[in-house]
């Protein structure tokens, strides 16, 4: 995959991840696809699966966002270097990351292996979080 075709996929796929529409960005992914992010550090296999943390992971930040700061091509798809913006009740974060994107013959996700810091996330979120809950 080239530089041009990576970005092409990425300003597709990763408005996707945005608002609360996990069918939309399941429809990315291949039915035998493999997921691994750090919430799921073991990896995820099969749409379903990936589906039933995509529900919950997108009912829970259905306002961050994605931007595609650089793709790097590999064989079969490319490494996405990335910027989140996550809002967390008054706080805007922006977390990097990198993530390793392979496409199938079909043109849809195979694997998909996501890896930032997420500290700086789950301390918001604690924070964030009304005490007594």
């Amino acid at each position: 995959m080239t530089r041009d075709e990576a970005r092409i996929f990425a300003a597709s796929w990763l408005p996707a991840w945005t608002g609360n529409h996990p069918e939309l960005l399941i429809s990315f992914y291949a039915s035998d696809a493999f997921y691994l992010d750090p919430a799921e550090p073991q990896g995820l296999k099969g749409r379903e699966a990936i589906m039933a943390h995509f529900v919950k992971l997108l009912a829970r930040n259905p306002e961050w966002t994605w931007q595609q700061l650089e793709a790097i091509p590999m064989e079969m798809g490319f490494v996405n270097k990335w910027l989140a913006r996550i809002p967390v009740g008054y706080q805007l974060l922006e977390i990097k990351g990198v993530c390793l994107v392979q496409i199938n013959t079909d043109g849809l996700i195979q694997r998909n292996e996501v890896y930032f810091d997420r500290s700086s996330w789950l301390d918001c979120l604690k924070a964030a979080k009304p005490k007594g809950n």
